[in-house]
């Protein structure tokens, strides 16, 4: 679920429109279809064109947008590693005492 909803929550505290915030999302469902690279680069592609739409000539701004919308993948990603670590580790306790 935090790999589709954080890129776009992200998007809206850094200041993306709701194009931007529902392109990061549309993209990060529409990458799973392209395999591994789809999923990475899904939400950042979906932001930047939502952003695109939105104000097509500040490119640099859009750019901004869709970096963060990769930072929100990050994190999600990141914050699952943490938590994979942490049930491993509940696991290894309970066998070892």
């Amino acid at each position: 679920m935090l790999d589709y909803v954080l890129p776009s929550l992200i998007v809206r505290k850094s200041g993306g429109s709701k194009y931007g915030e529902r392109g990061a999302f549309l993209g990060a469902i529409v990458g799973i279809f392209f395999g591994p690279f789809g999923i990475i680069l899904g939400p950042f592609v979906g932001a930047l064109a939502g952003e695109l739409l939105v104000n097509y000539q500040d490119f640099s701004r859009a750019l901004k947008i869709a970096y963060s919308s990769f930072m929100g993948f990050l994190l999600g990603t990141g914050l699952k590693l943490i938590w994979c670590l942490m049930m491993i580790y509940w696991y290894v306790k309970e066998l070892i005492f």
